[in-house]
């Protein structure tokens, strides 16, 4: 048995080791967006004078809008193909034997285990063999495809802790199987879907390295950030990453809250225990 004032004594140091942890995590992120106020721009530490002044100027610029407006196109038709395509793949896994399942259950999820640049690397491959134009759509392809994973394992869940009684009893009373899927199983999906979709949209945002092997002549946010960078930090840069940061977290805080609804109270318990 453990000496519970070896316990005690320890506490102190861990948590001092997780304060540094956060801070190393979370402190870049604090100065990012104290400097995206500060009136004298990058330079000049601690910030003296705050603005509004970089979020003026960044609201005016066309072209960081348009690549807005691209990503958001890109991340809109991701969400889209994932979410068919991942619950195809989900209700194969639950409903479904055929040879090779188990197989098929971890291919499904090599997408999430291969770095960024060995699937853009391969998408873009793929893309040259077939001679199709660089362009969103080849982006919107490739995001869709690297994050179809995604989508499978969370519907996957969903399919698991459902009561398969409800199906049954819809066909029992005369409903084909295309009734019961519409009007039973899509709508016990619906947290996970939700769930699902706001984390593929939050991933397909900021997804930068398919991204960079698929782009034509269009820019995505990321990439058009990434291109200014190589100019030099400016605090339009500050501006954007500061509301980037701000939509992530509610999209990740309203993915985390459905998340939690559709595992049931007793997981959600588990998931708050310190």
């Amino acid at each position: 048995m453990s000496d519970p004032q070896t316990n005690t004594r320890r506490s102190p140091l861990l948590a001092a080791y997780a304060l540094v942890v956060f801070a190393f995590l979370y402190l870049p992120i604090i100065v990012l967006i104290v400097y995206s106020f500060n009136l004298d721009g990058v330079g000049g530490f601690p910030p003296k004078r705050l603005t509004l002044q970089w979020y003026r100027l960044l609201f005016g610029d066309g072209a960081i809008w348009d690549s807005v407006l691209n990503s958001l196109l890109v991340a809109a038709a991701t969400v889209a193909f994932s979410l068919v395509f991942g619950l195809l793949a989900a209700l194969a896994l639950d409903r479904a034997t055929f040879p090779g399942k188990p197989i098929f259950r971890r291919l499904v999820l090599l997408p999430l285990i291969l770095p960024g640049i060995i699937t853009g690397l391969s998408l873009l491959m793929f893309v040259v063999f077939v001679n199709m134009q660089l362009s969103l759509i080849t982006v919107f392809l490739g995001m869709g495809t690297a994050l179809i994973s995604v989508a499978t394992t969370e519907l996957f869940a969903g399919l698991q802790k459902m009561d398969r009684a409800q199906e049954e009893a819809s066909l029992d009373l005369g409903a084909t199987p295309w009734q019961t899927f519409w009007r039973v199983t899509l709508p016990n999906l619906r947290l996970s879907l939700i769930a699902a979709g706001l984390l593929i949209f939050t991933l397909s945002m900021d997804e930068i390295a398919v991204t960079f092997f698929l782009i034509g002549r269009d820019n995505t946010l990321p990439l058009e950030i990434w291109a200014r960078l190589r100019r030099g930090i400016t605090p339009e840069i500050n501006a954007i990453s500061t509301l980037i940061f701000g939509v992530s977290v509610i999209l990740i805080l309203i993915w985390y809250h459905i998340r939690t609804r559709s595992v049931g109270a007793e997981a959600q318990e588990l998931l708050e225990r310190p």
